[in-house]
């Protein structure tokens, strides 16, 4: 099974910010900045057909994205009543905005140390 392009990219955006990992959790990648989850990548989750990832946010965020383009942002579930956000991957969204939005939960999650 080969890994697609966006989990590589992903990655690299991941891992190169302050103090990130990666590992497997529920059978996906996961980033982490020290012990704390940032983004997980998912791709067909439960056959939901979404390719995409789950994000911190800031507050509020969740909210004023998923209402401003619904076709790149949605509500995830399990995490979303946390304010976390949902991006879809494969709809055309720039990569410079996914990396925006990656760095904004690792601030995220890093100013809760």
């Amino acid at each position: 099974m080969s890994e697609s392009a966006e989990l590589k990219r992903l990655r690299e955006i991941c891992l190169a910010l302050p103090d990130s990992s990666e590992r497997l959790s529920h059978g996906t990648p996961h980033f982490f900045a020290g012990k704390r989850n940032f983004v997980a990548y998912w791709n067909n989750h439960h056959e939901d057909g979404r390719h995409c990832i789950w994000c911190a946010a800031p507050e509020g965020a969740q909210r004023l994205l998923v209402e401003a383009d619904p076709e790149h942002f949605f509500v995830p579930p399990y995490v979303g009543f946390r304010g976390w956000l949902g991006v879809h991957l494969d709809r055309g969204l720039d990569w410079e905005e996914i990396a925006g939005v990656v760095e904004t939960a690792h601030r995220t999650v890093s100013a809760k140390r």
